[in-house]
């Protein structure tokens, strides 16, 4: 690999990089009916599987729009739901590490079955663990 090639490669978190990688908007929506394919299916994500209504549209929705923003894409929550803070979206929830590695094991999981890069998955289960920890409540 020349230098060049080292140029060309994408630097994810800036700018709209990571949400390139993802597969833009199109992407994150797999991604997201994926993870919460195996959040409905994984009885390790049973519990936290109750936490969210029966009917998963506007979850899936809501997760998908925010991470088009979140990973540097359009800011697709803000305009059709508003500002988010996600400590306090989820501080009615009963949430300990428990819970946050169910939620992170159903995005390892829904990340496997996706085409991105090998070094993009790993970089996106590590940022999306940031906010998984902020999200716990006990």
């Amino acid at each position: 690999m020349t230098t060049a090639d080292l140029n060309l490669q994408p630097v994810y978190g800036q700018g709209d990089a990571s949400f390139q990688a993802a597969g833009q908007q199109t992407g994150i929506r797999k991604l997201v009916d994926d993870f919460y394919n195996v959040m409905e299916q994984n009885t390790a994500a049973e519990k936290i599987r109750k936490m969210h209504p029966v009917d998963l549209e506007e979850s899936r929705d809501k997760l998908a729009l925010f991470l088009c923003g979140w990973l540097g894409g359009p800011r697709l929550f803000r305009e059709k739901y508003g500002a988010i803070s996600i400590p306090q979206a989820h501080a009615h929830l009963r949430i300990g590490s428990t819970e946050r590695d169910a939620w992170l094991m159903c995005m390892d999981q829904a990340l496997k079955s996706q085409p991105y890069a090998d070094d993009f998955k790993v970089y996106l289960l590590q940022q999306l663990a940031i906010p998984a920890e902020r999200c716990r409540t006990v």
